[in-house]
């Protein structure tokens, strides 16, 4: 194996696991690798926290435990990175902000506590949008994650830094967060693969919430087979997570080469036909389901059952937990914010009224409804990511002209708690990646990422990588 660092950064979990458990790479050259290309390229503010000497400590560790013979599977040594929403015993968690600058939690998030028991190594704390309170993933207090397919736009949030670090070989795998499109915005703006499980699937316990009954904690990679690797050490119940659900779960990889032969796919014209939608991710979009249709599936046009009231009940419900969350530091910790962060918590919980907010909570009951009931005649539904692809910045802020467009295609999967997937199917003229969303039925998050796979085994979207030259030299 070359000892070139960006070779090792860009090792997939899968490639680089066979060969540590050939004892041909060594944990610790593969993490010192990663851990020079954050020294060299994280002028991308893609971490807040690189963790150094623990990562190395863990490294040695799982080196020593893999000479004795005691292999623990696919992530054994393996680098990976964390939103910094999710709790590490001894190390600062800032959720992106200054109000909890002096964080130092005592116990790890259940997530946390998984992948270091599957072996992992941690490598750092990575940016965030402050509290994971938007998608663009502008950060006052830490710098906002750069896209480093074009540094001069976004990387996206509010899981932007994880989703930079990987496109960028800053790490192999990381674990993100999504409330409304979190996981799934950055990994279609940074040509990743992303999965939001189903709702209760993956414990949010130790996990800094933005809303408590919309938030999933899940994978973020480059290809479908890391995040399934990923998701077959983080899945399971929870019993001191109240949100988590006793269900069963199941090796995510064992059918990820069956193909998708069969299956019925639902195309979602609501989505197609957005007038908010780039013509360019359009186009993209829907060359990559004539790949499914290729492969195999039956596509069929359909169109979601309620999807406006689903926004409304997405943006009603965020807006209102967010402001239960941080009544507790409002008044106390206020400077620790980002500049305008109180007065939007605020003034937009103040726009829901009780009976609004009841309104949403049974526009979310019934949601789960509807789409069980319409998954019983699809097995998967297909459609863009997001309207757009990753937004310029120009003096530190990004050019959009609505906010709430970014989440527009991935909220009310959040709020009917279908397992979603982003995955990249191309790139627009500017040389900006574009996401496919693959949902699933609940808890069939094994069809979802079978699908994927699928597509990625026909397809090298995934296995692109950005120039990263320019951005090198614009730290010089």
């Amino acid at each position: 194996m070359s000892p070139n660092d960006g070779e090792l950064g860009y090792l997939s979990i899968r490639e680089a696991a066979n060969l540590i458990r050939a004892r041909k790479l060594s944990p610790v050259e593969l993490t010192a690798a990663v851990l020079d290309r954050i020294d060299r390229l994280d002028h991308l503010n893609a971490y807040i926290t690189v963790t150094r000497d623990w990562a190395m400590a863990l490294a040695k560790a799982a080196e020593e435990e893999i000479m004795k013979g005691n292999y623990r599977g696919p992530l054994h040594g393996i680098p990976i990175g964390l939103k910094d929403l999710y709790d590490t015993a001894g190390v600062l968690t800032t959720a992106g902000s200054k109000v909890l600058a002096n964080n130092i939690p005592n116990t790890h998030a259940t997530v946390v506590a998984r992948t270091l028991e599957a072996g992992a190594v941690i490598v750092g704390k990575q940016n965030m949008h402050e509290f994971a309170a938007g998608f663009s993933g502008v950060n006052p207090h830490f710098g906002t994650p750069l896209n480093p397919w074009d540094t001069d736009h976004l990387a996206g949030g509010s899981s932007g830094g994880t989703a930079a670090a990987l496109a960028a070989g800053l790490c192999l795998g990381g674990m993100g967060s999504d409330s409304a499109g979190s996981i799934r915005v950055p990994s279609s703006f940074c040509g990743l693969t992303g999965l939001k499980p189903t709702y209760g699937r993956v414990s949010v316990k130790g996990v800094v919430p933005l809303s408590w009954t919309l938030d999933h904690s899940g994978p973020m990679a480059r290809s479908v087979e890391d995040c399934a690797l990923l998701l077959n050490a983080i899945a399971g119940y929870d019993p001191d997570d109240i949100f988590s659900v006793n269900t069963p779960i199941e090796d995510y990889t064992a059918t990820l080469e069956r193909g998708i032969s069969g299956l019925r796919i639902g195309v979602i014209t609501d989505y197609l036909e957005n007038p908010g939608l780039d013509a360019e991710v359009k186009d993209v979009v829907q060359t990559g389901i004539k790949v499914l249709e290729k492969l195999g599936a039956t596509i069929e046009e359909l169109r979601l059952p309620g999807l406006e009231e689903l926004r409304q009940a997405y943006h009603a419900i965020i807006f209102a937990e967010r402001f239960a969350y941080h009544t507790q530091w409002i008044e106390s910790r206020a400077e620790g914010y980002g500049a305008d962060f109180v007065e939007r918590t605020q003034s937009r919980a103040a726009d829901i009224s009780v009976p609004q907010l009841a309104e949403a909570y049974r526009h979310r009951t019934a949601a789960i409804r509807s789409f069980a009931l319409l998954m019983e005649s699809y097995d998967l539904l297909v459609g863009p990511t997001t309207p757009f692809t990753a937004p310029a910045i120009i003096d530190g802020l990004p050019v959009i002209p609505d906010s709430r467009l970014y989440g527009l295609f991935t909220g009310p999967f959040n709020v009917a708690g279908l397992p979603a997937l982003s995955l990249p199917c191309g790139f627009n003229t500017q040389g900006l990646p574009i996401g496919m969303m693959i949902v699933g039925r609940h808890w069939g998050e094994a069809t979802v990422l079978r699908a994927g796979a699928a597509y990625q085994s026909v397809t090298d979207w995934h296995r692109r990588r950005p120039d990263l030259r320019d951005a090198m030299r614009s730290e010089l």
